[in-house]
């Protein structure tokens, strides 16, 4: 019975909010900031517009977790200190649009586009593929990064095996590399970080040893 009436409930709750809520197209930024305050869904936000994103895989979290892991350790070697955070914070791109990158990297925890409620921009963003639309992640919001002038961007793609370091030259990326299984995808922006492309695509939970057991290779690097 309790199940009942919390599934009515939520289903009246649904229609109140549905009601409220601007139409597609008629949304603002404080819209959008005050439904994702509400919310544990990943959403994004374009000109008025919002779009609810897939829930991820087992296989995407894995490979968000391997990186997190890599990334942390790098920036908290760091002189300045640095901070990594994952999906769930949102980013400003610019006014009527935002972006929930799968992580985000700043060098400075001092940075002041770093913000509580969401960030203002990043010096690294990095998004693994979504299988269910994956121009989004390849073409979309490689402009979208590139708009908002952030200094490097990382697509790592599930299904090639690929990892896709970018960086930015005025107001567009070129490809620093396409790194696949027996290389080490390297980083312009931050030294002496390195990853072992083999090891992340086959990540099961492994150790942190595992993020150091390239170092005697020497990287591969292809360019288009």
């Amino acid at each position: 019975m309790a199940t009942s009436v919390a599934a009515t409930s939520q289903e009246a709750l649904n229609a109140v909010l549905s009601d409220a809520m601007p139409s597609q197209g008629s949304w603002s930024d404080e819209h959008y900031l005050w439904l994702t305050d509400r919310t544990r869904r990943l959403i994004e936000f374009t000109d008025g517009r919002v779009e609810v994103l897939p829930m991820p895989t087992e296989r995407h979290q894995i490979i968000l977790l391997f990186l997190y892991r890599l990334l942390y350790a790098h920036v908290h070697e760091s002189p300045r200190d640095g901070v990594v955070v994952t999906s769930g914070l949102r980013m400003r791109v610019r006014e009527g649009k935002f972006r929930e990158p799968d992580l985000l990297l700043l060098r400075d925890r001092s940075d002041f586009r770093r913000r509580d409620r969401f960030w203002l921009g990043a010096d690294l963003v990095v998004e693994i593929v979504s299988p269910d639309d994956p121009a989004r992640d390849l073409v979309v919001k490689r402009a979208d990064y590139a708009e908002a002038a952030i200094p490097q961007n990382w697509i790592v793609d599930p299904r090639a095996e690929t990892v896709t370091v970018l960086g930015l030259t005025a107001n567009a990326y070129f490809e620093h590399g396409v790194f696949a299984r027996g290389d080490v995808a390297t980083s312009p922006l931050l030294d002496g970080v390195a990853v072992a492309v083999t090891a992340l695509f086959d990540a099961e939970g492994l150790p942190p040893s595992v993020l150091g057991d390239h170092r005697d290779r020497s990287p591969r690097r292809r360019s288009t």
